[in-house]
């Protein structure tokens, strides 16, 4: 009698405990904890910025024109030129003395002109009277004509040889700075050989960059820009990091885009008052890039990248999260401009994104509190720069 008593009390145990254990697992996990904005817009002002070569305006190598040897330079090595200033002089003795000759056989011709025109002239006059066979008359007329011919020739010849005695002076073609002197004192120069030194304009001086032919239309309308409005469009960075204190303007595009790297040379000017700036030197060039209107901008830490792909986490009604694919433009500092994909108003997640799961309910707090896992990638930042 009591083991038939005992069957249904323990019937009824096993009951509440299961019926305990199915309302455990049926209860809903807690909200995760995240920190979570609204999306809003602001300014979208940035610096792109492209790798440059720092070269001149005006680069012109210094070539001797006749055949001879130095002898006189008269700068020094890397020092500023003027324009016309006297920088090497070539042998000029033989070239002295061709002129000398050409101007001796110009006196010559002259003479013998002198002498046709007296010829010609009397025996026009003889046969007027027809006093001489017009034979004579022809003959003379013919040496008159000879004799001007040879004296055009005679000063075609001064002035060739007087072109080479000035080319034994080589000034300065330009104002500049000149490099290291190639030739030494003595040194036999000749024209085709290689250049007795570069001269280069300094100031000012200009850096190259190469863009997309996507951005020529770009860099078009910053060259038209009026000078009030380029002042902190284009920046330079030096090699150590620091800014370069003067703005630079696009001074020349490129005539055609190169078809092997689809990319096209922008010459941007800057002034070089105190020699800052060397051709040669490599630095970066920031470009100032407003779009013109507000943009939205959203935490960088708010986005992850899946398969090259960008995802922001909306938070909708009763707190439940939503993945949204979004496209990205540029990043500003801590920020990047959503192009596509949301829209101003909505709330997304910021911190804690590796936590949650396709409609998860979160709970928002303050910045900081929402404890990180492991999770997506975050996107390439680019080359942009912040305003500044």
């Amino acid at each position: 009698m009591i083991k038939c008593l005992l069957i249904p009390v323990i019937a009824v145990m096993l009951t509440a405990c299961g019926g305990k254990k199915d309302e455990q697992q049926q209860a809903p996990p807690p909200p995760t904890a995240v920190s979570a904005m609204k999306v809003s817009k602001g300014s979208a002002t940035y610096y792109d910025q492209f790798p440059a070569t720092v070269t001149a305006l005006v680069l012109v190598d210094i070539q001797p024109q006749v055949a001879g040897n130095i002898t006189g330079i008269f700068f020094q090595d890397g020092q500023r030129v003027s324009k016309g200033q006297k920088l090497y002089t070539i042998d000029a003795q033989q070239y002295r003395a061709g002129y000398d000759q050409a101007v001796a056989n110009l006196n010559v011709q002259k003479a013998n002109l002198n002498r046709a025109q007296k010829d010609a002239d009397r025996y026009n006059t003889l046969a007027q009277q027809d006093a001489v066979a017009k034979q004579l008359v022809d003959n003379a007329n013919a040496s008159l004509e000879a004799s001007k011919m040879q004296v055009e020739a005679s000063q075609a010849a001064i002035q060739q040889v007087a072109t080479n005695l000035k080319y034994t002076t080589i000034k300065a073609p330009l104002d500049g700075t000149i490099g290291i002197s190639q030739v030494r004192l003595g040194a036999a120069v000749a024209p085709g050989s290689a250049p007795l030194n570069t001269i280069s304009s300094d100031d000012p001086i200009a850096a190259d960059i190469q863009i997309d032919d996507s951005e020529i239309a770009r860099f078009l309308q910053l060259q038209n820009q009026k000078s009030v409005l380029r002042d902190s469009t284009f920046i330079l960075m030096l090699p150590d990091g620091s800014r370069y204190p003067y703005p630079g303007s696009v001074r020349i595009v490129d005539r055609a885009v190169d078809p092997q790297t689809g990319t096209l040379r922008i010459r941007i000017a800057f002034p070089n008052p105190k020699k800052l700036l060397k051709p040669g030197l490599t630095a970066n060039v920031r470009v100032r890039n407003n779009t013109g209107q507000p943009q939205l901008l959203i935490p960088y830490q708010a986005v992850t990248e899946q398969m090259s792909e960008y995802f922001v986490w909306v938070v909708g009604d009763s707190s439940k999260v939503t993945q949204k694919k979004v496209t990205l433009g540029a990043r500003i500092n801590d920020k990047v401009i959503v192009k596509n994909g949301l829209n101003e108003g909505e709330t997304i997640v910021t911190e804690g994104t590796q936590k949650v799961r396709e409609g998860a309910v979160v709970k928002v707090t303050a910045p900081g509190q929402a404890t990180a896992g492991p999770g997506g990638t975050k996107p390439d930042s680019g080359n942009k720069q912040a305003a500044k």
